[in-house]
Parts: structure tokens; C-alpha cells; sequence
């Protein structure tokens, strides 16, 4: 069989997904390449989020041929759903698959490779036999638990190509966690497009918070990190569960957009900034030590200069430890698009600001834990050199030598922060 390599882009959802993928490959025999520019298949899971998500892809794409002429690319996802045309005209791709075709890619890939499974390999889902060989898919394990969205945020393309909400029934999901951790993955990262909406869709009903309680009796070896939440979905109980909970990593992200009620409004957001303020108030308040970060979004059409400072005022006084700032994208069809964009150069400087700013925040965080000792999962170990450890409260830590195996959990002591680098030991 010819090599595949998997090139994702995008959300944590896309990286469940190749991490599925990964496993399906090997049951069926498939060779499983990290390295993309060697490959005789790659599978490129595209993003299309922002005008520089789509730029991404399709650089990408030319790249690859570029480098491995021979190469044979097979692109799926959010970009290859809304710009299907475009893409299959692109160098060296051989198959642009919608999102209806993930379910079963492993069985498109050989179909396109022109071949079987190898002799002997199951046809089936049968994962036991241990991790995908590639180093990318043994760290830590992903699994999707909630795919599309049913709400219509003016900026957002997304539920056009992902669809309406749908959530994994929670004894699929449990049964699948219990078997990736007595396959020993020490966490499991939760993803969804909407996590916060998980269970709303499904007879009888449920939510993320019975989800959480049912894996945390089911796989307790295993800890599991959280996608994106969003606050307006974030009650008082399930915040004093994750806060609490031994089996949830202290790591919190939520979708906050922005602070300006007028802004949000203009956003399709129903809930103000008061709301999502008085979570991350609470989410510190119970977990001191956690790791809170949020999405928003700079530049929106019609913000003013007031609205901006306004955002500025509240991520600065906020307990958010970081925040992942993008500069608004119009995406054609949507209703924001229709309405007159500020000038690039305003929602650039607007954009740099608050990266200075949450630049400042992460550095102060972690230099809260100088002289402590985290638990951490090995995340990067190649060969004998430099180790990286990823805490519970998403701190990355360089470590000069570990003993322990990639995906394996471990004691890190932090011994010095840096502006962008955090340095310790494994002590246990």
C-alpha cells in the first residue's frame, strides 16, 4: 500500500477527526507517514474559519505538490465543502471530499489508491491493538464528542459547512474513552464544534455536564481537556464541576467575541459581556491555578474606537490568563460581509494591541508557578535531547532530558519563565 500522511488545519474537531483517522488506517493495514513531503497520499483536512485559514490551505496545497511532485492530495473539511470547484482545480489533487465522506475516508483513500487492505487487516474499528504509529496521534488523544451548530452568528460560515448540531450518543463517547485510556492515553482533549451545546439534540436529552460525570467514572486513569465553551451555556453547576472535578484538566477556553453589547449585538450574540464576565470571575474564583483563555474578535464592522477600548478595558481587567485575537474576516454569505468593513489598517493596529496585551497576561501567569511542580502529559520527546511537557493548566514546559515516554504523565517543576518559554525538570 502507498504511504498517507494526514495535514490538518484549523479547530480541535479537525484534529479528533484525524485522530480517528489515524486508527482506521492502521486497522486496515494503511502506512501511516508523519512526514507529508515524503508521502505518496496526503490527506489535507482544510479550514475555512478566515480569509487567512483558506490562504493557509491552499498554500499548502501548492507547496506540497511543489516539493513532491508525485504526490497525490486528497482534500476534505470545511474549505473543500464551500469552495469545492476551486480546490479540485488546484496542483496534484486527485479528490475533493464533502464532509458526508469522512465517516468512512479510510475506505475512500484506498479506493483512490487503487488498492485493498493488507491481508489480514480488519475492516472494522477494533483500535485495541495500541495508538497510530505516527508520533502526532501517540501524545494525547482527541476525540469528537459534537459536530455543526445551530446558532447564526452574522460573522460565521461555519454551520453552512458543518450543519446543524449533532452530538455522539454519550455511551459511544464513554466507551470510546475507556478504550483510549486502557490504551494509555493520559488525556483526552473533548471536541466540538458547539461542546457547550452537547446533548440538546439528542432523545432523551443530556448535557456536557452528565457527559462529564459518566467519563470521569468511566476512564478516571484519564483526564480530559475541554475545547471551546460558551459562557452563555456556562451555569453555576457546571462551572463548579470543572472547577473541581480531578478528571478535567484546569484549562478553560471560552468563546467571548467581544465586550461591547452594541458589537455583540451586530454579532448574533444574545448574551452581553456582563454575563460572560461574571463566569471567568467565577471560574478563577474556584480554580486559582486554571488556565482561562477566550476567542475574540477585533475590527468587527461598525466597531468604534469606543467599542475597542471597551474591549481593551475588560480583557485587561479580566482573570483570562490569555486570549487568541483575530482580526475580522468577511466570509461571502454571511450577513456581516454585507456591511462596510474598517479600514485594514485600524483593525491591524486594533489587533496588535491585544496581542501585546495577552502576551503580558500569559507571561504573568506562568511566572505564578516559578518554584512549583505541575502535573504534565510528555508531549514532545525526540531522541535525547529537550522534552516538552504540557501542564494541566496549558503550560508549556522545556525540560533538558525526561525519562518517560511521549503521552506519559509526569511531575515538571518550573524552575524559569521567559517571555515565550517556560524551562523546568521532571521530578517524578
Amino acid at each position: 500500500m502507498p504511504s498517507f500522511a494526514v495535514r490538518n488545519f484549523g479547530c480541535r474537531v479537525n484534529q479528533a477527526e484525524a485522530f480517528a483517522w489515524a486508527d482506521a488506517f492502521r486497522v486496515r493495514g494503511l502506512r501511516l507517514d508523519g512526514a507529508w513531503d515524503r508521502s505518496d497520499i496526503v490527506l489535507v483536512n482544510s479550514c475555512t474559519l478566515t480569509g487567512r485559514a483558506d490562504r493557509d490551505v491552499r498554500k499548502f496545497i501548492r507547496t506540497a505538490a511543489r516539493v513532491n511532485p508525485a504526490v497525490r492530495i486528497v482534500v476534505t473539511g470545511c474549505l473543500a465543502e464551500r469552495a469545492p470547484a476551486e480546490i479540485a482545480a488546484m496542483p496534484n489533487v486527485v479528490a475533493v471530499l464533502p464532509q458526508s465522506a469522512k465517516e468512512g475516508i479510510a475506505a475512500r483513500l484506498i479506493e483512490i489508491a487503487g488498492g485493498e487492505s493488507a491481508p489480514g487487516a480488519s475492516a472494522g474499528t477494533d483500535v485495541s491493538a495500541g495508538p497510530a504509529t505516527d508520533a502526532a496521534f501517540r501524545r494525547r488523544a482527541f476525540l469528537k464528542v459534537q459536530d455543526g451548530c445551530d446558532d447564526r452568528c452574522t460573522f460565521c460560515v461555519i454551520p453552512s459547512v458543518r450543519g446543524k448540531s449533532r452530538s455522539v450518543a454519550p455511551d459511544r463517547v464513554v466507551a470510546e474513552a475507556r478504550d483510549l485510556s486502557g490504551r494509555g492515553f493520559r488525556e483526552i482533549v473533548l471536541a466540538g464544534i458547539h461542546l457547550s451545546s452537547y446533548g440538546e439534540d439528542l432523545e432523551p436529552r443530556t448535557t456536557l455536564l452528565d457527559l462529564l460525570r459518566e467519563l470521569g467514572t468511566a476512564a478516571p486513569a484519564a483526564r480530559f481537556r475541554l475545547s471551546s465553551l460558551d459562557p452563555r451555556k456556562t451555569g453555576a453547576e457546571l462551572l463548579a464541576h470543572i472547577a473541581a472535578s480531578p478528571t478535567v484538566c484546569p484549562h478553560f477556553h471560552l468563546s467571548l467575541q467581544h465586550a461591547s453589547a452594541r458589537i455583540l449585538r451586530l454579532m448574533g450574540r444574545a448574551a452581553g459581556a456582563g454575563e460572560s464576565t461574571g463566569v471567568l470571575a467565577e471560574l478563577r474564583r474556584l480554580a486559582p491555578d486554571a488556565a482561562i483563555g477566550a476567542d475574540v474578535i477585533v475590527g468587527f464592522p461598525g466597531e468604534t474606537e469606543a467599542d475597542f477600548v471597551e474591549l481593551r478595558d475588560l480583557l485587561d481587567a479580566s482573570p483570562l490568563s490569555y486570549f487568541h485575537v483575530f482580526p475580522y474576516s468577511p466570509r461571502r454569505g454571511t450577513p456581516a460581509a454585507l456591511r462596510s468593513a474598517l479600514p485594514s489598517g485600524i483593525v491591524t493596529e486594533r489587533a496588535k494591541a491585544l496581542r501585546r496585551l495577552s502576551a503580558g497576561k500569559d507571561l504573568r501567569f506562568r511566572r505564578r508557578f516559578t518554584g512549583r511542580t505541575l502535573d504534565g502529559v510528555v508531549i514532545a520527546r525526540p531522541g535525547q535531547g529537550e522534552a516538552g511537557i504540557m501542564t494541566g493548566n496549558a503550560v508549556r514546559v522545556a525540560v533538558p532530558t525526561c525519562p518517560a515516554e511521549e503521552g506519559e504523565r509526569v511531575r515538571v517543576a518550573i524552575r524559569r519563565v521567559l517571555p515565550h518559554r517556560t524551562e523546568g525538570e521532571v521530578v517524578a
